[in-house]
């Protein structure tokens, strides 16, 4: 396994002793790291690369630990990062303190190898679960399937769980890999690694007692991981086939305006149906003009699609 696989951790501690300790426990089992020695370097190195996570120790010259953590957890770029302390104080007003700053965990020195490898473990896993599931969210609302770079089922929305085996049958469980069927028919590649995002990759759409299911595979810009998006509508909404004979639409834009109509962002449409945010737009040019509208609400409303 690759330490890009296992993750970066920034160590800021003033001590060489114990910069050295860490590096060596953390590069022997895979992770790329990262030092700094003090506050000030830090911020600034940070500005440059993210971290998976931050080993900050909170006595150090100029800047402690304490306020280098507030720096960190108010400003944008890295609030997100998980902060675990190491000091010798060990007083619970300490202890209290870091986690009001924002510290996801707090080492008491000295620090054990085998427990701060422990604790960091656990640590990342908990990050990295709540990271891809904002994406997910983000991207496919209340039904998705995240997918690792194996085509490994890392997390599934209960409604997706429930319309994967309503429309087709199977059982998806976490930490299975995505059946032959699905990963086939919407081409997520397994150990090739994730299509381009941005590459056309259409839409798997399955009709069953008079509703229709639409599947569609795309990638979280931030993760790179590969995500299905599944929306199901009543076979009295209008088709993308329904819309494009009615109003002159292309295939391209009957999609966009559907999922304009479901609340979705350029952003968001482009990652579903594989195209940049720009042709997003240019797409929703083209169907201003067709439609004789000036506004998303407008042309969803003259399709017949009512905005949530």
């Amino acid at each position: 396994m690759s330490t890009y696989e296992m993750g970066t951790i920034l160590i800021i501690d003033d001590t060489p002793a114990n910069l050295a300790f860490l590096s060596d426990a953390l590069d022997q089992v895979g992770y790329k790291v990262l030092v700094a020695t003090n506050g000030y370097n830090a911020i600034k190195q940070l500005q440059l690369v993210t971290p998976d996570l931050i080993l900050l120790d909170v006595l150090m010259p100029g800047i402690d630990g304490f306020e280098t953590c507030r720096r960190l957890k108010s400003s944008g770029q890295t609030c997100d990062i998980p902060i675990v302390f190491m000091t010798a104080l060990d007083t619970t007003d300490d202890i209290v303190r870091g986690f009001g700053l924002g510290a996801v965990d707090y080492l008491t020195k000295p620090v054990n190898h085998a427990e701060v490898l422990a604790r960091i473990a656990a640590r990342l896993r908990c990050s990295r679960a709540v990271r891809q599931l904002q994406e997910a969210a983000e991207i496919g609302g209340e039904a998705f399937i995240a997918l690792d770079d194996e085509a490994r089922v890392t997390m599934i929305a209960p409604q997706a769980q429930e319309l994967i085996t309503e429309y087709l049958g199977i059982d998806i469980a976490e930490g299975t890999l995505l059946p032959d069927l699905l990963r086939h028919r919407l081409a997520v590649q397994r150990d090739t690694g994730i299509p381009d995002p941005h590459a056309a990759r259409p839409p798997w759409v399955i009709e069953h007692h008079g509703k229709r299911l639409t599947i569609s595979a795309t990638t979280c810009i931030r993760s790179g991981r590969s995500l299905l998006v599944l929306d199901e509508q009543s076979m009295r909404e209008p088709s993308p086939e329904a819309l494009s004979a009615a109003f002159g639409l292309t295939q391209r834009e009957a999609d966009v305006i559907l999922w304009i109509a479901k609340g979705k962002t350029n952003r968001d449409i482009g990652l579903i149906l594989g195209m940049s945010p720009r042709t997003v737009n240019k797409h929703l040019e083209h169907i201003y003009v067709k439609l004789g509208v000036e506004t998303r609400t407008a042309a969803a409303n003259k399709v017949g699609v009512t905005l949530n």
